[in-house]
């Protein structure tokens, strides 16, 4: 059994946050509410009446065998069974009509909560994402979510039910015999023992059980995205190991919750048996001294099953709010992670956009202690194609995520045609850039779609026009459906640099006024890496242009390039002119045409 987990934090806080939440429906909930009260009274109404017709079954019967009155009253009892009939119907329909009302209610919950999460991620930092693992995320949005819609749905009816059922039972009970009903009444304190012993055993498994259930998602998601990779350098006695100790703990938590809260109902139907013994020898002992009717003594035996009942009910859904409280705590713990820096109230709105961008005195790291781009300064000319090379971790990607304000600068500013890129709204920025990344996003959808997601209003001419630019047409039609063809979720059904070319059609229906491209040639034959140049050149012409390069053969033509290393520009110009310096750039390019040396 795994150890021990932790009770839900703030478990008031986070009840009280949800029945905000909740709030918004409080007309359908006002409903909910009296319709279950309503079905628990007309359900309780029924045993004091059937006793009524016990009563005179057992009268008439005695009267029979003793030879006096006229018998059994058919007739009475036949009315009876009538009421009793209409008022179980009534208690059904009221009962079928709360049910649907909270049904649709949790159903509008789980919406608005995946509703809300959704537009979260779209206002939070890619900090968050970058160390933050992603079956985390998908968790909360799957399984705490299902939580909660399914623990509401259950719980709240249950909880007005329940303590209408037990007011009204107690009132019923006392009206009939207030003797026996002291003596049922014992099983009040010993119930509250056994529930606050269970409970407080059982609740701190609970949220640590959803923890362990996030982890376990998270792993699994890594491992099937990352399958291949994952066999490729045999990774699989490790995956299973780390998937074996998540799934170990869950089943420790998972089991002691489960196993806690299934002792509940057989010790509490247990003390209700207790119950039921001692109403039955005192009720005996009563009807022989004529205290009580018969009929009395079996609808009070009905009120005290009922009266366990909706204790024992208490009980379980106590231990539901908990699963509740904990499915709801790392849901909103979700909803309250730091977002983006608010948007500029009143930003920059730029009717014709150049293209230029300047970097002034930028300093920038992805922790305050750990500046990894220091005094970056640079003016990039309105369709200039600019090359950004050097080493792995210079500093070229964390360029291309400041330009699109994925994080903003920590000291300087980035300008686009003189305006500071932190006055525009993220939207309006990031839609002057297009981007074609090294590693190729497409989606489950088809070719036609795909390429139309780098603007969803173009009509089918357009996509067209811009795939004969990006040399795209021509694979297209030999596929089978053409443009119609429906990519498979891991995008296995075209080839590396199809995909790459479907990104350029993508970007180039787009017409962004300024390009990112981290070259993506090195994973393609030589004839594709050719088309794939051709359609970059053509998508790159007249247009501002980064170039991230990784080999420095593909960027002999820019404009200028920008040899980054620890952060810092450490050279700028052009090819030939870098070469002659025979500096830091010399150096790296001629690395990439050096022969091996014999060992």
């Amino acid at each position: 059994m795994g150890q021990g987990g932790e009770k839900a934090r703030n478990f008031k806080d986070t009840m009280k946050k949800l029945l905000q939440y909740l709030s918004v429906y409080k007309m359908s909930m006002v409903i909910v509410f009296v319709f279950a009260a309503a079905s628990a009274v007309f359900s309780i109404v029924g045993p004091k009446i059937m006793g009524n017709a016990t009563t005179n079954l057992f009268q008439g019967a005695m009267n029979k065998i003793s030879g006096s009155g006229s018998g059994i009253d058919f007739a009475y009892i036949h009315r009876i069974v009538l009421i009793l009939a209409g008022l179980y119907i009534i208690s059904a329909l009221f009962s079928y009509i709360q049910g649907w009302v909270m049904s649709g209610i949790s159903m509008k919950v789980s919406y608005r909560f995946r509703k809300d999460i959704s537009e979260k991620i779209n206002r939070m930092p890619l900090k968050y994402f970058e160390s933050t693992n992603h079956g985390e995320v998908l968790s909360r949005v799957t399984n705490d979510v299902d939580t909660l819609s399914q623990t509401l749905n259950q719980s709240l009816t249950q909880i007005i039910t329940s303590i209408t059922t037990v007011i009204g039972v107690l009132v019923m009970m006392f009206s009939i015999s207030w003797v026996l009903t002291l003596v049922a009444f014992f099983i009040i304190p010993v119930s509250m023992i056994i529930i606050i012993f269970v409970i407080k055993w059982s609740q701190k498994y609970f949220k640590v059980q959803q923890d362990y259930l996030g982890h376990l998602n998270g792993h699994v998601e890594e491992m099937y995205g990352g399958h291949t990779i994952m066999k490729a350098f045999n990774g699989e006695e490790q995956s299973v190991e780390k998937f074996d100790g998540w799934n170990s703990k869950l089943y420790g938590v998972a089991w002691k919750s489960q196993f806690l809260s299934g002792l509940m109902m057989p010790i509490m139907s247990f003390v209700s048996n207790l119950s039921f013994v001692a109403v039955c020898v005192l009720g005996g002992w009563l009807v022989i001294k004529k205290s009580i009717e018969v009929g009395d003594i079996q609808a009070f035996i009905q009120y005290v099953r009922s009266f366990t009942q909706p204790i024992t009910q208490l009980a379980n859904i106590s231990n539901i709010l908990q699963q509740t409280a904990a499915s709801a705590e790392r849901v909103f713990e979700f909803l309250a992670e730091e977002e983006e820096v608010p948007e500029e109230s009143n930003p920059v709105k730029l009717a014709n956009i150049e293209g230029s961008v300047e970097f002034k005195d930028v300093h920038f790291g992805y922790t305050p202690e750990k500046i990894v781009i220091n005094d970056f300064s640079t003016l990039v000319k309105p369709g200039q194609k600019v090359a950004i090379v050097g080493p792995t971790g210079a500093g070229k990607t964390t360029i291309v995520k400041l330009l699109m304000r994925f994080y903003d600068v920590n000291g300087g500013a980035i300008l686009v045609d003189g305006q500071d890129i932190r006055n525009f709204i993220r939207n309006d920025l990031r839609s002057l850039f297009g981007m074609v990344l090294q590693d190729t996003w497409l989606y489950n959808g088809s070719i036609m779609e795909n390429i139309r997601y780098g603007r969803l209003d173009a009509t089918d001419e357009e996509v067209i026009a811009a795939a004969k630019a990006a040399h795209v047409d021509s694979f297209v039609r030999t596929l089978p459906n053409g443009y119609n063809l429906v990519l498979n979720e891991e995008v296995s059904n075209v080839s590396q640099g199809q995909k790459q070319l479907l990104t350029i059609a993508r970007a180039i229906l787009a017409d962004p006024k300024i390009l990112i491209l981290d070259e993506a040639t090195s994973s393609v034959d030589t004839r594709t890496e050719l088309q794939i140049q051709k359609a970059m050149d053509h998508l790159m012409t007249n247009r501002t242009s980064f170039i991230i390069a990784h080999r420095l053969s593909t960027i002999r033509d820019a404009d200028l390039i920008l040899v980054m290393n620890h952060g810092d520009i450490v050279e700028q110009g052009h090819h030939k002119e870098l070469l002659a310096k025979g500096g830091f750039y010399a150096n790296l390019y001629n690395s990439q045409f050096e022969a091996p040396q014999a060992g």
